[in-house]
């Protein structure tokens, strides 16, 4: 099987596209690394920031797109979706491009002094009128769940056949990588315990909530990006910040943000406790993938050891 080779465009391309939508003169068009399936560029236009992304993939980008609206249009600060398009042979996506760098380039005090606002930011996420779409897990193109529970979702992305996906064959992990099988059954058993509390809240769920993902100007938060987003219970975005920033006391933040807008979050210890056995444990088949033997021990030290 040959590697997928993005696709190649000429300068006049791009910026044919870019007139088609935006007014003339978009100027420092520059590419950016990253992006699997996706050229993507920076540019400037009247003193403002933008990123257009190209692929010769059918609606590789409608999700993001319906993600974007979604968020931006209700006050959250995710980049706003400017143009979804295609050319003759092209999909693209203009976007705004959000200020700031990565959180994680923030000192550890610094990160920790925006705590609160992150933790505001996420209550906003878990609060995204969702009303006029069903279903759980991965977001469709039409802004629906792509299963009708969540337990049929967890089942699903925890099931050998992954035909397709970047986990076909994972099974060969238990062989091949630091993955035990033991480790793996065991925690699966603990998550499906937990599955009935996380399946009777249904929000939006960004996926991957940490500090690669918000951007800051050092002293605020400025915006957040990317997102496996999907549906289902807030409080796994909750535990990805807390695996992610442990020395900053995540869970204490929420809860006195919680109390203080008084919001009541029901069964909030098993839901927590099943936010992380979902999220650690497709962490664990992905360091094992990686080869990351250090990340693989420090999460499942903490899943076996997480206490009910």
């Amino acid at each position: 099987m040959m590697a997928y080779e993005k696709p190649n465009l000429a300068m006049s391309e791009i910026e044919k596209v870019l007139w088609n939508h935006l007014t003339p003169g978009a100027v420092e068009i520059t590419p950016l690394s990253g992006g699997n399936l996706s050229n993507v560029f920076s540019f400037i236009l009247e003193g403002k920031g933008y990123v257009v992304k190209f692929s010769d993939l059918e609606r590789t980008y409608e999700t993001e797109s319906y993600i974007s609206n979604l968020l931006s249009g209700q006050g959250i600060p995710f980049p706003k979706c400017l143009a979804l398009g295609r050319t003759s042979q092209l999909t693209y996506l203009i976007m705004e491009r959000m200020e700031g760098r990565n959180l994680s380039d923030c000192t550890a005090e610094e990160q920790t002094h925006q705590l609160p606002e992150i933790i505001g930011i996420l209550t906003r996420l878990a609060e995204a009128d969702i009303g006029g779409t069903n279903g759980y897990g991965w977001i469709g193109p039409d802004g629906n769940g792509s299963y009708s529970s969540w337990k049929d979702f967890v089942v699903a992305v925890n099931a050998e056949d992954q035909t397709g996906t970047f986990w076909e064959n994972w099974h060969e992990l238990f062989r091949t990588s630091c993955l035990e099988r033991d480790v793996y059954e065991e925690i699966y058993s603990r998550l499906m315990t937990y599955v009935p509390y996380n399946e009777s809240n249904r929000s939006f769920i960004h996926g991957d909530f940490h500090q690669w993902n918000i951007l800051s100007d050092g002293t605020r938060i400025t915006g957040i990006i990317d997102g496996n987003c999907m549906y289902g219970d807030f409080l796994v975005d909750l535990a990805i910040l807390d695996r992610h920033m442990p020395w900053s006391g995540v869970i204490k933040a929420y809860q006195d943000y919680q109390e203080k807008a008084r919001i009541a979050t029901h069964y909030f210890k098993e839901r927590l406790i099943g936010a992380y056995y979902f999220k650690g444990l497709d962490g664990l088949r992905f360091y094992a993938k990686m080869g990351w033997r250090d990340a693989y021990q420090n999460t499942r030290h903490f899943l076996l050891n997480l206490k009910d």
